[in-house]
């Protein structure tokens, strides 16, 4: 659906003010939507994730872990596919989150992935200025993410911050100058932004964050010591159809959790960069901006299909 479409549908949690917003600049924050008891379960399950690390020595299918981290100092950049890890996780991505989005891409919503991401003090966290929509290309840019501060989140912790209006800017090639997948703008690139627009998501515990797939986004490192998770769910409306593998699939992707499947697939005639091919594995943006991922060199049209050998 068009804005205009989707703002003639009627709000389920998002006043039309918040809705105008998010179409006008590309993301919002809204504090207090997420109840404390459910925060709270949230909290202990991902505290859990990150005990159970400290036995892992290295990245493997369920956690990214920083070059930093020890047994005696756990270092998790990633929790990778919560929603595939723990019930409670896709309990959350099925419930509130999922009626914010169709208030900003229509009744009819597919999940497409979760990851939740972590912030230390030492663990090498920034996160440099990127679009999602080139990790995963769909026939029309509705995709979003919608980030739940599980921790409260200042400007000491590395919040989430975007370029206002960049959603309806250019789409940036986030490979390097020797053709390597970097996940993030070059250095041009970014220099060439707009710091003036630069709008940074702080609140306490329970505000969620939401960023269009075209915008540019990004954070800083962390100031303080105490890890600062972030759990993102990104959600399509039901007429945008990937064209590319889904780098990291679970049982729930593409999963109808608001209204009907569609038929018919909308198609935005503005283009998409396209990704590496994403079959051989994919660990984090954190392992991609640091080029621990040197291997994925070129666009997927220039690689062997999937599944080729």
């Amino acid at each position: 659906m068009l804005p205009e479409e989707v703002l003639r549908q009627p709000a389920r949690i998002l006043s039309r003010a918040q809705r105008e917003f998010y179409f006008a600049h590309g993301y919002l924050a809204v504090e207090g939507l997420v109840e404390r008891p459910l925060l709270d379960r949230l909290h202990a399950v991902t505290a859990e994730f990150v005990e159970r690390s400290r036995k892992i020595r290295r990245s493997d299918a369920v956690f990214d872990l920083a070059p930093s981290h020890t047994a005696e100092s756990p270092r998790v950049r990633r929790l990778k596919t919560p929603d595939a890890q723990h019930p409670l996780y896709w309990e959350y991505a099925q419930g509130i989150i999922a009626d914010v989005v169709a208030d900003l891409v229509g009744p009819d919503v597919v999940f497409h992935h979760s990851k939740l991401n972590f912030k230390w003090h030492d663990g090498g966290d920034e996160v440099k200025w990127h679009q999602d929509i080139q990790f995963y290309p769909h026939t029309n840019y509705s995709p979003l993410t919608v980030g739940t501060y599980l921790a409260d989140t200042g400007m000491d912790d590395g919040p989430l911050m975007a370029i206002e209006g960049s959603h309806d800017g250019p789409l940036y090639d986030q490979y390097d100058g020797r053709g390597q997948w970097q996940g993030c703008l070059n250095a041009e690139d970014a220099a060439s932004l707009d710091e003036a627009k630069v709008r940074h998501m702080t609140g306490p515990a329970g505000t969620i964050t939401v960023h269009n797939c075209r915008t540019v986004h990004g954070s800083r490192a962390s100031r303080r010591q105490d890890g600062r998770p972030l759990l993102l769910n990104a959600y399509s409306s039901a007429d945008a159809r990937p064209y590319t593998p889904h780098p990291t699939p679970t049982m729930h992707t593409l999963s109808v959790v608001r209204g009907t499947p569609t038929r018919w697939a909308r198609h935005d005639p503005r283009p998409c960069l396209m990704p590496p091919d994403w079959s051989a594995g994919y660990t984090s943006i954190f392992a991609s901006q640091a080029g621990e991922n040197a291997k994925a060199a070129a666009p997927m049209l220039e690689q062997s299909p999937v599944g080729a050998t």
